[in-house]
């Protein structure tokens, strides 16, 4: 199965500069807790945005049109399609960015854990497709206020696919 993980605000904005919005610890943690041991899938600015390299614990799967691309500690595919065909990880194959890599493969999705973060950010450049809800159901819904971590209230939303009638 196919799912997506990924942090909006409230206009759906996912980042700005090719960074996330904001320093969300707990997003974080989440982000980690639901991927560790899985395939990630992602476009080559996402990947590099990392400053670490590839994910531990994780394949890191990581699409771009460059033939000749070659970090270390990844799978290069060069399509959505590619990238799951490469994907070795058991379980749910989790698509992690950005924009262009969640349009593409937004068709293929049946889960989306959503993180929403409670404000509006300014000057972003990149969003999430936008979600009709006709389509989809509310699985699971937390909500968590500001703290001295996390700066903005947000929510962890789990999001199934309806199943064709």
């Amino acid at each position: 199965m196919l799912s997506a993980i990924v942090a909006i605000d409230r206009n759906g904005a996912i980042g700005k500069q090719g960074q996330l919005l904001c320093h969300m610890p707990a997003d974080m943690r989440h982000f980690k807790e639901i991927t560790m041991g899985h395939s990630i899938i992602m476009g080559r600015k996402t990947f590099e945005s990392f400053p670490k390299g590839a994910l531990p614990g994780r394949q890191n799967i990581v699409i771009t049109r460059n033939r000749n691309y070659a970090p270390e500690g990844v799978t290069v595919a060069h399509s959505v399609d590619e990238a799951l065909s490469v994907a070795t990880m058991p379980g749910d194959m989790f698509i992690i960015g950005g924009e262009q890599i969640y349009n593409a493969s937004f068709p293929l999705l049946t889960t989306i854990y959503l993180t929403v973060i409670d404000h509006k950010f300014k000057d972003v450049d990149a969003h999430f497709p936008r979600i009709d809800m006709r389509s989809w159901i509310i699985i699971s819904q937390e909500e968590h206020p500001a703290d001295e971590r996390n700066p903005y209230p947000f929510s962890f939303i789990t999001l199934k696919r309806k199943k064709a009638l």
